[in-house]
Order: structure tokens, then sequence, then C-alpha cells
């Protein structure tokens, strides 16, 4: 008789080569690993003989970073979605997809369920298990961190050491970490007490120290497209080709590292470090764009719909008619945002230095001091009178009701 397949999206991390032992030893199934490549780099590097030694039947290296790119962390840039102000959304924006291709593979192979390594606490079960089920809601889901007995990351190392397999880390390097092109996560150990500072220098894989950072500022240019980015310093890219680019530059000056006690789904408050470099030039580069070239009322009601948009992606729920709606605004808002942005990088600093556009609503003739023919300084009078109307008709009461003797 042929065993049930499960799917096990697969790192290839301390987590997931636990979990191959454990899901042929608790459900005595055929393991089938999927490595969802979004751009964490050589850390596919030996993964099949890792997952096959460890006990799985095949392994997949699915690399779908361009699509990552062009479809979750480009509709995420246009939106400025940034989640409670500092998280640039880079474990959330890939989670949909590694579920969309944890889904196709489990289809192609027959399987019957799909196992992440996210534990109880964490938002990632959430977004899996959203995802999956918008997918395919007949597909089973296991989730080992909320069913077996093993407490904590030393339980897994011992596991392992017992199952003869060979783990690559040491106990004061396991932190948990989540990497793809647009950024690296880290959190546990002593990030856990939000009272000791980072040790950077052990902690950075992606970004200098600002202490590292070159004593030399660096200008780079970014030109977008109805709100992509498609150039850089007048080089044609790729979408992959920019956000790469972009993270060597950024992460030499220190760019982009973020250290956020944030509200996870599930209700507790956690603390993780979070480096973004190149991600965080494209988002500053994208603002200050808009600033010129979307009008007051649409800028405004945009970082209202950027806050939701963040916090449903945050949440887990991509594959939804809000988010898709939307991205539908944002894309109308995009049509005019195009141009060509120049930043300043020193020490941990992006600064401005130039914006042009062909769609730019500033108009010099207005704003300069110099009296122009489209603005008479008289028409004021009358616009302050009837803007704060309201004001004086309101002083007006309180003055009556004050010769009156009332409050």
């Amino acid at each position: 008789m042929t065993k049930k397949k499960v799917i096990l999206a697969y790192s290839g991390g301390l987590d997931t080569t636990t979990i191959i032992p454990w899901l042929k030893q608790t459900y005595d199934y055929d393991v089938v690993c999927v490595c969802v490549d979004v751009g964490q780099g050589d850390e596919t590097d030996g993964l099949e003989e890792r997952a096959l030694s460890s006990g799985a039947s095949k392994l997949y290296i699915e690399d779908v970073t361009d699509e990552f790119v062009k479809d979750y962390c480009w509709p995420a840039l246009k939106a400025d979605a940034i989640y409670e102000k500092k998280y640039l959304l880079g474990t959330s924006l890939a989670r949909p997809l590694i579920a969309k291709v944890l889904v196709d593979i489990a289809h192609k192979e027959g399987a019957d369920a799909i196992c992440h390594g996210a534990t109880g606490k964490g938002n990632d079960q959430v977004r899996f298990e959203l995802g999956i089920g918008a997918l395919d809601p007949q597909l089973k889901i296991i989730a080992p961190w909320r069913i077996w007995d093993l407490k904590s990351r030393e339980d897994l190392m011992d596991f392992c050491i017992k199952h003869d397999i060979k783990v690559s880390m040491s106990h004061d390097q396991s932190y948990s970490r989540d990497r793809n092109i647009l950024h690296i996560s880290h959190e546990g150990l002593e990030l856990e007490d939000p009272s000791v500072e980072p040790n950077y220098d052990h902690l950075l894989m992606l970004t200098n120290t600002l202490e590292k950072a070159p004593n030399e500022s660096e200008y780079i240019t970014i030109d977008f497209v109805n709100g992509e980015p498609t150039k850089v310093n007048g080089e044609a890219m790729t979408p992959r080709k920019v956000l790469e680019t972009c993270n060597v530059i950024g992460g030499k000056h220190g760019i982009g590292v973020v250290d956020l006690i944030e509200n996870r789904v599930v209700g507790m408050k956690s603390r993780g470090i979070y480096e973004t470099p190149g991600g965080t030039i494209l988002y500053r580069a994208h603002e200050e764009l808009e600033h010129m070239c979307l009008d007051r009322s649409t800028f405004a009601f945009k970082q209202e719909a950027a806050v939701k948009f963040a916090e449903i992606t945050y949440n887990g729920q991509w594959f939804t008619p809000l988010r898709e709606a939307l991205s539908a605004f944002m894309d109308e808002t995009q049509k005019t945002v195009t141009g060509q942005i120049t930043l300043k990088l020193y020490k941990g600093n992006c600064t401005l230095a130039s914006v042009s556009s062909p769609y730019s609503l500033y108009n010099a003739e207005i704003a300069s001091f110099t009296t122009g023919d489209l603005y008479d300084h008289k028409d004021a009078e009358g616009f302050i009178h009837l803007f704060g109307l309201p004001l004086k008709v309101r002083a007006l009461m309180r003055l009556s009701a004050k010769e009156k003797g009332t409050k």
C-alpha cells in the first residue's frame, strides 16, 4: 500500500530538519520537502543532501524570486505599506507566495497534507494556514510546534543528535532567522530581553554596522515608472536586479536596520531585528516621488489605506478581496508616479538630494515668494475668512453664553 504524502515547507534549518524524522515517526508519512527560494541566497546550497539524509524522500527547490519581487514586494512598495511605522513586511510578503507554491506541489504530488515549522506563538502559522486555506481548504495542515513535546531550540538540537542527524548551528547561534531578497529578520536568544542592546557585530548579515560603514557619503539615483523602480544610477534593471543592487549599496552604508517590539497577530508582543537596506532606500525614494506627484487628498487617503494594507499583509490576509481591492486602488494612484529620485546615503541615513518628474504638481510660479499670475496674495484673505468661519461662529457662541451667565 502506497504511503500518504505530506509536503513540508523546508528551509534546512533546525526546525524543519527536526520535523522530517518527527513526521515519519508520528504519522508514517512519505515526506516531500519543498524549499521555496524567494532570494535567500546560498541558504539553498546543500539542501538536497541535508533533506534526504534526514529522511525525506524528495526535495523541490522552487525559485520564485522574480515573482516575489514583482507581484508581492512591488505592490507593497506602491502602497507604502509599513507595519507599525517600522517593519517593511519582509517575512509577511513572502508567506502567501510560499503557501501558493506548497499547494501547487501538493497537487502535483497527490499529497493530502502540508506541514510547516512555524511555532504556536508566531505569526507565520496564521499566514501559512490562511494562504493554504484560501487556495485549497481540503488540504490537511500539520503544525508540529502545536503538537510535539519539544519546548525549545535546545530540545530540537538534542532530538536531532538522538536521531543521528547533523545540525550546523550551535547553541549560541541558534537565532530564529528568516531571509529573502527583501530582508533578514532575527529573533530569539538575548534579543528576547528588550533591555539588552543587540550585538550588531555578531548579529548582522546583510548590513554594515554604523561604525563599519564608510566615512564618505554616496549618492544613489532611482528611476520609477508608474510607481515601480526601473533603473538604478541610470542603468535599466529587472525588478530582482533593482532590489539586489539597492541591497548591496544600502548594506554598505548601514541603511535599514530596525529594532522593533511589534504586536503579533496572536496577541503578544515580540522583538525582532530587521535588515532591509534595499527596501528602505526604495520606500524612501518612492515616498518622495509621491510627495511631488500626488494631490493632497489622494496622498492623505493613501496614507490611511497604507496602514490597512500593511495590517492585512502582516496578518496573512493576502488572498482576500480587500487586499486585491486595495492593490487596485494603489495601482490607480501610481499612474503619475513616474520620475527620478536621488538620495544621499551616509551611516544609516537616507536623505533626499533631488527629485524630478514629468507629472510634477509642484509649480514654482505658484510656490515662489515672488508673486506670479497664477496666485494673488490678496486671494488669501477671503480663503482664510471662509476656512476659519466655523471657529469664529464657535467663538461668538461662547461669548454670547458668557454674557448670559451660562457655560
